[in-house]
């Protein structure tokens, strides 16, 4: 049975100020390639030939996914072999976009025969008495692109509310075509979702933040922050204004509450991290508890360390881990520490100068400014 083909022109602009192709240009965070792809896969297409020049084949080929099959390639002896003996091949002649409501006249489709014996006989890539296909936009310039990404965002948005997402003002939130939002969340204004995001059923996602290639799990709120590159957990509380960098996994029932920073860390289920705190290259435990104003000093300026904080330790106020170092089970540490040595389990770490209060001093100090 023959598979459904599809052949892409990425036609470069006669405009000596586009720098890239026009289809690699991003529409609502996702490259109009990506858009045209994931639309052909939908309709059954199975193998793709991209015409492009080898200075633009690897962005192109991040278009697709990594296990499809996809030529590309400029050789016209390469094209002519992908069509021939096909039963059907759908062209993409030029720069377009799916859209859901818009006409026919910028895509075709005939047998793999006409499409070779064609264009042996013409330089054009447009051939007559071929079929169009309905539901694509031309896109010429960087303007058409401004034109058609309010259109396709209030397309998205529609998209979802059919599947039971409630948002709260449509026109308010910007939707990458590739995210996926469970029935039941809430998507408040403000809310930027990029890349292959995925949020969970009964979130509550926004004001004012953005989600750039996270899973995020069912019943969880992420208020007026910016998570990327990571996962977060069940029943998790992010924000308000927290940032969790690339490489991070939050689990279940946490807390990362305002002005905290979490990189590259793996946090266990019910950690609290409330406040002014930042986490780095660390790996945390179940039920750890983070006083305000924690650091893990995970950096020498030239290398980056971890810290283990195990489960069930609390960390008081104004504490600096300094990598590498462990913190065992069940632990504590003062207030005000600056901890530079493991902490064996259910022990008490004490690490600052001891108070000592000079009397009249404060009082001194006054007589000799005129005060």
């Amino acid at each position: 049975m023959d598979q459904k083909r599809a052949v892409i022109f990425l036609t470069t602009s006669p405009d000596p100020e586009q720098k890239i192709p026009l289809m690699l240009k991003d529409v609502l965070f996702c490259p109009i390639l990506t858009w045209v792809a994931r639309k052909l896969k939908d309709d059954g297409v199975e193998r793709f030939f991209v015409v492009s020049g080898s200075e633009y084949a690897d962005a192109a080929r991040a278009c697709f996914p990594t296990d499809t099959d996809v030529t590309i390639s400029d050789q016209h002896p390469r094209l002519l072999d992908f069509v021939s003996g096909a039963q059907r091949v759908t062209v993409i002649p030029r720069p377009v976009i799916p859209a859901e409501r818009a006409g026919e006249g910028y895509v075709y489709s005939a047998d793999g025969s006409t499409l070779a014996e064609g264009w042996r006989k013409a330089a054009t890539i447009f051939l007559q008495n071929v079929d169009g296909e309905r539901g694509w936009i031309a896109l010429n310039t960087d303007a058409d692109i401004q034109d058609v990404e309010l259109h396709l965002r209030d397309e998205i948005v529609r998209r979802h509310l059919a599947n039971g997402v409630r948002v709260l003002d449509p026109g308010a939130v910007y939707i990458d075509p590739r995210a996926e939002i469970g029935r039941g969340t809430m998507v408040l204004p403000g809310t930027i979702l990029r890349g292959e995001t995925s949020i969970g059923r009964d979130c509550v996602i926004g004001p004012n933040t953005m989600v750039h290639s996270c899973t995020v799990g069912d019943e969880t709120e992420v208020n007026a922050s910016q998570i990327n590159e990571s996962s977060i957990g069940r029943r998790t509380h992010v924000g308000p204004f927290a940032y969790v960098r690339p490489g991070s996994h939050i689990g279940d029932d946490i807390k990362v509450g305002d002005f905290v920073e979490v990189k590259n860390s793996t946090i266990g289920d019910g950690t609290k991290i409330s406040h002014l705190t930042y986490v780095g290259d660390s790996d945390v435990g179940k039920k750890v508890n983070f006083g305000c104003g924690t650091v893990t000093t995970n950096y020498d300026g030239f290398h980056k360390y971890r810290c283990t904080i195990e489960d069930e330790s609390f960390i008081g106020c104004n504490t600096n881990l300094v990598a590498p170092v462990t913190v065992g089970k069940g632990s504590y540490i003062a207030a005000g520490a600056t901890i530079t040595k493991d902490v064996p389990g259910d022990a008490l770490a004490v690490a600052r100068v001891k108070q000592e209060n000079k009397e009249g001093w404060a009082a001194r100090r006054r007589k000799m400014n005129g005060k």
